[in-house]
């Protein structure tokens, strides 16, 4: 006859042994329990995430028109969480967005010392999409031009570009699709504004100087952190850069350290600067390109754009909770 454990008086079975201290006498059922509503928990913080991602990179390609019916979609993979991130959240709206749109992956093997040339073909067939690999010895020649411990991201990038858009043409790509993110996007806004002097960010969608081809960023509205959880929860085969990412001594490297420590001291600042880039008052600033200082005379008539003697206090006051105009799951 079984042992019944009412409570801590109850008697035990008649020659059973008494539960060891700290063992759970119920044979791990409280532990497995526990585990149980872990994983839970975890698998209900992965759905939040998933469905955020979707709807904020669906949100971003609705507001700049990125993809439209008939698009042909050239996905840069780079081998790094945030191409791979955009790859993986394009195809699954592909599956049930309202417009037809093609996939292409392509990756620029730059022929870096240790990349490691299997893992994204293995990748790409993996997924059953079309794909394809340029090689291009860029690092040879970047290596050769640029002074040591210098930083190589401007000779880098030039090539790059010029590569991938001599490519979209020959793919007969519509639409270039990069994956920068919001925090990218800052990152930029501060290097122009700090090294630059000049209120510049990264747009969410642009033409390329040439006038031949258009670039979208569908990442424009997720947070770096929210990559990075989705990258360790997919397990992608993450690649290190050796080139431009692995040097420390970058300015986008410390304007990323900058904003995570303003985000950390005060959370939410960086959705109120990125709100702010998308809200700009060219009669509020000083660009006399934008807006005609020289012109201006009295008219008499009230303008709601117009200066006011006193500001309200909703303008003057801390950051509302959560300022962003982008829907998010908390």
């Amino acid at each position: 006859m079984s042992a019944v454990l009412d409570d801590d008086n109850a008697a035990a079975e008649p020659g059973a042994r008494p539960p060891e201290a700290g063992r759970d006498p119920l044979g791990g059922s409280v532990a497995v329990a526990r585990d149980r509503g872990a994983d839970m928990k975890h698998l209900h913080e992965i759905n939040k995430l998933s469905k955020r991602l979707h709807r904020l990179v669906g949100q971003a390609i609705t507001d700049f028109n990125m993809i439209e019916d008939g698009d042909k979609v050239m996905v840069c993979v780079s081998g790094g969480k945030d191409s791979y991130a955009l790859l993986d959240v394009l195809i699954n709206l592909r599956r049930r967005a309202p417009v037809k749109f093609d996939l292409i992956a392509v990756n620029l093997d730059q022929k870096q010392p240790g990349f490691p040339e299997h893992v994204l073909p293995d990748y790409l067939k993996s997924l059953d999409i079309p794909f394809h690999i340029e090689t291009q010895d860029t690092y040879s020649i970047v290596k050769r031009l640029i002074p040591e411990g210098k930083t190589m991201c401007s000779l880098c990038s030039r090539l790059r570009r010029g590569i991938l858009y001599r490519v979209a043409g020959e793919l007969g790509a519509t639409k270039i699709a990069l994956g920068h993110h919001r925090d990218d996007m800052l990152q930029t806004l501060f290097m122009n504004m700090f090294f630059g002097s000049r209120l510049k960010g990264m747009p969410p969608k642009l033409v390329s100087d040439d006038g031949r081809n258009i670039v979208i960023r569908p990442l424009a509205y997720v947070a770096e952190p929210e990559l990075e959880r989705w990258a360790a929860h997919r397990q992608f085969p993450i690649i290190p850069c050796t080139l431009c990412g692995g040097q420390e001594n970058l300015q986008r490297v410390q304007m990323k350290k900058m904003l995570r420590e303003w985000e950390r001291l005060q959370p939410g600042r960086l959705d109120n600067i990125f709100t702010a880039m998308g809200n700009i008052v060219p009669s509020h600033m000083m660009d006399r390109k934008l807006y005609p200082f020289t012109t201006l005379q009295t008219t008499g008539v009230a303008d709601p754009q117009g200066d006011r003697a006193f500001d309200g206090d909703e303008d003057c006051g801390p950051p509302a909770a959560s300022p962003i105009r982008i829907h998010r799951d908390d």
